[in-house]
């Protein structure tokens, strides 16, 4: 049995769902426990069937029982204990993706999980549905929202910059390349993501570390390589910033402790 699995939707899904992801341990005996993920800038549905699930974040302990959640940005690592005969697929949204429903006021949301109604959805989805039912949904729904959406929204457009910039960039270079007051695009993302703009360009350094210091040889691609690659100002800057995410240095990280993303 495959206890962790990537799957990866459409292009036009692709929008708004990064992938789709499982830890299964619907056939185990026993209980998988001391696993960790780390922040990496996205939402989290996590459908969970069979028994239940453990989750500590930096702000509580949450008994995830058979059901529907919604997890918010995370800015800590997170511990994960999976109990027996226990399935969890996991819909991971993008940033930008609860800024397509603006009723939503996710301002003082972050490092918590709330259990909701399968009914308040906009999609319908059991959660025993296999992945190819969930894929299946998933991409339907998304797809068409992003037919009905073709002109990015302010936060999309934040988070587009962010990305394609190959340099660190600032909030009021952003506020300049929108046209906007940096004020009005403070309130607006935190509104739609829980996060400061800063917090998250932060959050997306520091998951581009990890990746490189996982995928990369690290006899070769020394430390102070990584720090000043990814605009830290030092070495000892990088391992405190590293420290406070995960309570641990980039020396005695172990990748086999969390569940990171597989090379696409």
């Amino acid at each position: 049995m495959q206890l962790y699995s990537e799957h990866y939707v459409t292009v036009k899904a692709e929008r708004f769902v990064n992938k789709v992801w499982c830890l299964d341990n619907s056939v185990g005996e026993s209980l998988i426990e001391n696993k960790l993920v780390l922040p990496n800038g996205c939402f989290n549905l996590a459908l969970i069937t069979g028994n239940s699930i453990e989750v500590h974040t930096s702000k509580a302990k949450y008994q995830m029982n058979e059901g529907v959640y919604f997890c918010s940005q995370m800015t800590n690592k997170v511990l994960v204990n999976i109990h027996p005969k226990t399935k969890v697929t996991i819909i991971q949204l993008h940033t930008w993706a609860l800024s397509m429903f603006p009723k939503y006021d996710l301002s003082n949301f972050t490092d918590s999980i709330i259990k909701i109604d399968a009914t308040e959805l906009p999609f319908k989805i059991q959660t025993n549905s296999n992945i190819e039912i969930v894929l299946n949904t998933i991409n339907t729904y998304f797809e068409t929202l992003s037919d009905l959406n073709s002109e990015k929204n302010t936060i999309e457009k934040i988070c587009e910059i962010i990305r394609l910039r190959e340099d660190e960039i600032s909030v009021s270079e952003i506020s300049t390349a929108l046209k906007s007051s940096q004020r009005l695009l403070q309130i607006k993302f935190k509104t739609a993501t829980g996060l400061t703009i800063k917090k998250y360009i932060q959050i997306l350094k520091f998951r581009k570390s990890v990746d490189q210091m996982v995928n990369s040889d690290l006899e070769k691609l020394k430390l102070t390589d990584i720090a000043l690659y990814n605009k830290y100002f030092d070495q000892s800057h990088f391992i405190k910033k590293f420290k406070d995410v995960t309570k641990t240095t980039p020396k005695t990280f172990d990748p086999d402790s969390y569940f990171l993303s597989h090379k696409r």
